[in-house]
C-alpha cells in the first residue's frame, strides 16, 4: 500500500495543534533569534535540560543586539553545566558574523544560514520553517525514527539521502511550523526509541510498523564509562581566584580553570595549603575523576606561564565560563 504522505503531514499537523507541547518557552514570542538558541542549545541535550538555561539567557540577552556585545567568555559563562561548550563558542562565532555582514539581523536564507558556525542542514530547516515560515525538510534523531518507522526499514541501513528524500515529502507547505514542531514533538513523546505509544500514535494507520515494534526490557547493567584524571591547584586569597584560559583542546576548551600542579609548584613559598578535594563528575559518557589542591595566598603574584590568565574577583566570577563542578567548589570557597 502507498503512503499518503500529504495525508500523513497534515495528521501531524492536526496532533500538534491538540496535544503538541506548546508550553515549551521557544514557542512563545518567535523570533529567529530565540529559534535559533533554542535549536542550539537542545543539540544533543534533552528538552528539560535546557528549559532553564534557555529561560536564563533569554533573560540576560532577549535580542540579539542584547547579545552582540557579549564576549566568548560570557556567553560561556551562561553555558555553565550545560555541556557540549562547543555549542556556546559557536554562538559566539555565529553572531560575530552576523553582526559584520548581516547588519546585526538574522540572515533569511537558507544558504546563508547554513553557513553560520553550528547549523548544519537540519537546524537551518528546523530555523526556515519555525522562524521565517518557509517549509524546509528537518532530519534529527528523532525525526529519522519516525520516518524509518512509517516505512517500516531498519534505520540503520536507510541511507541519509533516502531520509532527507522522505523528509523533504512529509513537510506541510500550508503549516509547516505546526508540522515541525509536531513531528518533533511525534518522536520525542510517542514515537519513542523504546516502547513507543502506538495507541495514542496519530499516525498509527499510516505507521507499517505501528504495534509492532518490539518492547525493550530496561538493561540496568550501566555502561563503563571512560574515566578521565585531571589534577589542578587552584589558589584563592581573600578575594581572588587564579584561574588560567583553557586552550588544549580538551573537553573545557576556552573555559578558566585553575593551573596544573606542576606550574603552581613554582610558587609553592608564596602559598598555604588549605585541603584537597576530589570530585567525581559525570557527563554522558564520560567520568572525570577530578583531584584539586586548594592553596591560600596572601596577595595576588605573577604567574610563569605562556597561559592566559587572571586573578578573577571572586563576586565576578559568574561572568566568567568555567566547568560546573569547579564553580559549585568556588562558590563554597
Amino acid at each position: 500500500m502507498k503512503q499518503d504522505f500529504k495525508n500523513i503531514s497534515t495528521q501531524v499537523v492536526h496532533w500538534y495543534l491538540v496535544d503538541g507541547r506548546h508550553d515549551l518557552p521557544w514557542r512563545h514570542k518567535v523570533t529567529p533569534y530565540r529559534i535559533w538558541i533554542s535549536e542550539i542549545m537542545l543539540q544533543q541535550t534533552q528538552v528539560q535540560t535546557v528549559i532553564p538555561y534557555f529561560n536564563a539567557f533569554i533573560k540576560k540577552y532577549p535580542t540579539l543586539a542584547t547579545l552582540s556585545p557579549a564576549s566568548e567568555d560570557e556567553i560561556l559563562a551562561m553555558w555553565s553545566g550545560l555541556g557540549f561548550y562547543r555549542r556556546a563558542r559557536n554562538i559566539f562565532a555565529a553572531k560575530e558574523i552576523i553582526k559584520k555582514e548581516y547588519e546585526n539581523k538574522f540572515p533569511k536564507h537558507l544558504e546563508q544560514i547554513i553557513r553560520l558556525p553550528g547549523i548544519g542542514k537540519s537546524t537551518a530547516g528546523a530555523l526556515m520553517s519555525l522562524a521565517f515560515l518557509e517549509p524546509q525538510p528537518i532530519l534529527d534523531g528523532n525525526v529519522k525514527r519516525v520516518i524509518s518507522r512509517l516505512i517500516k526499514k531498519d534505520i540503520a541501513v536507510l541511507k541519509e539521502k533516502e531520509l532527507w528524500e522522505l523528509s523533504k515529502k512529509l513537510v506541510n507547505q500550508e503549516d509547516c511550523f505546526s508540522y515541525t514542531q509536531g513531528i518533533m514533538d511525534l518522536g520525542a513523546t510517542v514515537c519513542t526509541q523504546a516502547n513507543p505509544s502506538c495507541q495514542t500514535c496519530p499516525l498509527n494507520k499510516s505507521c507499517k510498523s505501528a504495534f509492532k515494534v518490539k518492547a525493550q526490557v530496561k538493561n540496568n547493567t550501566a555502561k563503563t564509562k571512560k574515566i578521565i584524571t585531571m589534577n589542578f591547584s587552584l589558589v584563592l586569597t581573600a578575594h581572588s581566584f587564579l584561574l588560567a584560559k583553557n586552550e588544549e583542546g580538551s573537553i573545557w576548551n576556552h573555559l578558566w580553570v585553575p593551573f596544573k600542579d606542576s606550574v603552581i609548584a613554582l610558587h609553592a613559598s608564596k602559598l598555604k595549603l588549605l585541603k584537597r578535594e576530589h570530585i567525581r563528575h559525570e557527563l554522558t559518557h564520560r567520568s572525570l575523576d577530578l583531584s584539586i589542591n586548594i592553596y591560600l595566598a596572601t596577595k595576588e603574584f605573577k604567574v610563569t606561564t605562556d597561559q592566559k590568565y587572571e586573578w578573577i574577583k571572586k563576586d565576578r566570577i559568574k561572568d566568567y565560563g568555567t566547568p560546573q563542578p569547579l564553580t559549585k567548589l568556588m562558590s563554597q570557597l
